[in-house]
């Protein structure tokens, strides 16, 4: 049987519907490869599923598999699947790894050590920075960064690994052949040239909600720990750190402010056991793969920080705090506060609140 023959025998198994991820294993067990139990019949197949051996045999995909086809066909685009050398092996370590992933880009990232960086979507600049930081950091000493392409802290991990010329992994929610959110499109094309996007889910899969939470095991499972910056209590985060654990990965979790609602996440993952991290060598250390390079000295200047970056601390801060904290008035404070935005040193938040970022 060719390579195509039997890349469209797999692609039958996976899109006919009601035949899912759990299913399809329990028929590749019994029976092998997909063209085998196409081969076995509708009576072997109902001993081993039921009556979901009707659909089966009376449900052929055949459009859909001839455009699969045709798209896997395209330079930089792979369908691989369970039996393929390119799966990647990490997968075959889950409990429930996926019969088929689609791959935009260099697929060959898939087999290499990853970290996986999650957090929320209303992410902080604080949070933003730390992400992009820790990525560049990170990927700069050979880790490749995966994640999951949504706004904030995602995108932010994904931008950092690109800064640093280092690898990337998106993994999505959506068929491959669609970006969200739509925002992400220059992020995702970039990803493509110098990392790759990889969907379980067929051509044409819109953004639904269930999918996410499915995509996260892949997420966890692609990598050998798992890095949370920031999460709310009740987030998709949290599930992808769940998943990490139950799968034998690495936890880890960066503090914040405990007024901070995207900061409550992270400590409830370290009073779980997770791994506090304050810098990227806590990680690099844990994964056994650093190696310690010279600290920079810090001069006086940059120690010497300024009374309204000591002022605002860590933690958001409104102008009428800072009028008193620095006994400056509001009318010199503003100009001043500006100049530092401008700089990249603090943000402005809602509320005439500002936060450093440095």
């Amino acid at each position: 049987m060719s390579n195509n023959e039997s890349l469209a025998a797999w692609l039958r198994l996976t899109l006919i519907p009601g035949i899912g991820g759990e299913t399809q294993r329990k028929l590749l067990a019994a029976f092998g490869l997909p063209e085998a139990i196409f081969s076995a019949g509708r009576l072997e197949t109902r001993s081993v599923i039921g009556d979901r051996a009707d659909v089966l045999f009376d449900f052929n995909p055949t459009e859909a598999v001839e455009l699969s086809l045709e798209w896997a066909s395209q330079p930089g685009q792979q369908i691989i699947s369970l039996a393929d050398e390119a799966y990647p092996k990490a997968l075959l370590e889950i409990a429930d790894p996926p019969s088929l992933l689609y791959v935009r880009g260099n697929v060959a990232l898939l087999q290499k050590r990853g970290l996986a960086m999650v957090g929320s979507r209303n992410a902080t600049p604080q949070g933003l920075q730390t992400a992009e930081n820790f990525a560049k950091t990170l990927a700069a000493k050979g880790l490749t960064i995966i994640s999951g392409l949504a706004l904030g802290i995602d995108a932010a991990a994904h931008r950092g690994a690109l800064a640093a010329n280092g690898e990337t992994v998106a993994v999505i929610g959506t068929g491959p052949d669609r970006i969200y959110p739509a925002r992400n499109k220059e992020l995702a094309l970039s990803i493509v040239e110098h990392g790759a996007i990889v969907s379980e889910f067929p051509l044409g899969t819109p953004a639904i909600a269930s999918n996410f939470p499915r995509r996260n095991r892949i997420i966890s499972g692609l990598s050998r720990g798992v890095l949370v910056v920031e999460a709310a209590p009740e987030s998709g985060s949290l599930i992808t750190a769940r998943l990490a654990a139950e799968q034998g990965r690495e936890v880890f979790a960066i503090p914040g402010s405990i007024h901070s609602p995207v900061a409550r996440g992270c400590h409830k993952l370290i009073k779980q056991g997770a791994k506090l991290v304050e810098t990227a060598t806590d990680i690099l250390e844990e994964l056994g793969s650093y190696n310690e390079a010279p600290k920079p000295e810090v001069s006086s200047d940059k120690a010497d920080e300024g009374p309204i970056l000591a002022a605002l601390g860590h933690d958001p801060c409104g102008l009428d705090d800072l009028v008193e904290r620095t006994a400056m008035s509001a009318d010199r404070l503003l100009p001043e506060l500006l100049t530092l935005e401008l700089c990249g040193l603090i943000a402005t938040l809602p509320g005439n609140r500002y936060q450093r970022l440095s």
